[in-house]
């Protein structure tokens, strides 16, 4: 038997008119369930992982057309000329004229960096500095990070509005204790946005997220939201959030022919004779 021939072609024609794919997408698509047969024909094709979505979307050199910063997106799905995120995150910091405030890095790279900031620190490949209450990712080679430090000292109102907090004197006790009581009544979507535009309005992701008790990068996902006017409008949670599902009426299903006396269905085929003409005369007598 001859063993089957793949074509690095018909990935190329796929991401030409589609841009961006899945492993699966990819599989399905030369016939495979081999991943290591698709990465191979896509690393003649010299390929990208996103540094989004976990890395679950790949790309072509020849299709990503990088920006300054050396990122691309394509339906929300970003890619970086750097490969990983903690990659992207250190050229970012250390290629930065005034350093980083988290908050900041996420605007740009538009996805959470608090994991891989604490990373990067951990491993010296980058340094952190206390500014204003809030830490300023830096360049880790000394002189290049009091460059930066500098820098930002030079430019008060990005400090500011990184760090900026709900002005105490214009905000009431009422109004707050009523944005808190608002923010109760919300689904999980709606409190991420309004806690976003509350950020927007009144200044400070981590502010707004101590008065409603959420993550601060929740706060700043819901206010990138607003910003890129991502929102979906019929679904709270994403496919697969959330509890799962719970049986209705299991006292009946223990009764149940198909049941096995620990909840659990059978399938039609395994229906004894018996379970099926006990389960017709239940259903004549009722």
């Amino acid at each position: 038997m001859r063993p089957a021939v793949y074509s690095a072609d018909v990935l190329r024609r796929f991401l030409r008119w589609n841009r961006v794919a899945t492993l699966p997408q990819l599989k399905e698509l030369l016939g495979t369930e081999a991943a290591i047969t698709v990465f191979r024909k896509l690393k003649e094709l010299s390929y990208r992982t996103s540094y989004s979505h976990r890395g679950s979307f790949y790309t072509l050199d020849e299709i990503a057309t990088f920006d300054e910063r050396g990122l691309w997106s394509f339906d929300s799905v970003w890619f970086s000329r750097h490969g990983t995120l903690v990659a992207t995150t250190e050229d970012c910091v250390t290629q930065s004229e005034a350093g980083y405030f988290a908050s900041e890095l996420e605007d740009i790279l538009h996805v959470p960096v608090k994991e891989p900031l604490l990373q990067l620190v951990a491993q010296g490949r980058i340094a952190r500095q206390s500014v204003s209450g809030l830490y300023l990712y830096c360049a880790e080679n000394h002189q290049a990070r009091q460059q930066q430090l500098r820098a930002r000292q030079a430019s008060p109102d990005q400090t500011a509005v990184a760090s900026v907090g709900i002005p105490a004197g214009i905000v009431s006790d009422e109004l707050r204790a009523a944005i808190v009581l608002f923010a109760s009544l919300l689904d999980e979507q709606q409190r991420r946005l309004y806690a976003g535009l509350e950020s927007l309005r009144l200044g400070g992701d981590r502010q707004i997220a101590e008065l409603l008790g959420l993550d601060p990068h929740t706060v700043a996902k819901g206010r990138r939201q607003l910003l890129a006017r991502d929102v979906e409008t019929d679904r709270v949670r994403a496919v697969g959030g959330g509890r799962k599902p719970v049986e209705k009426n299991a006292r009946g299903d223990r009764c149940h022919p198909q049941a096995d006396g620990k909840r659990n269905r059978r399938r039609p085929d395994q229906w004894s004779e018996v379970d099926q003409k006990n389960y017709r005369k239940d259903r004549l007598a009722a």
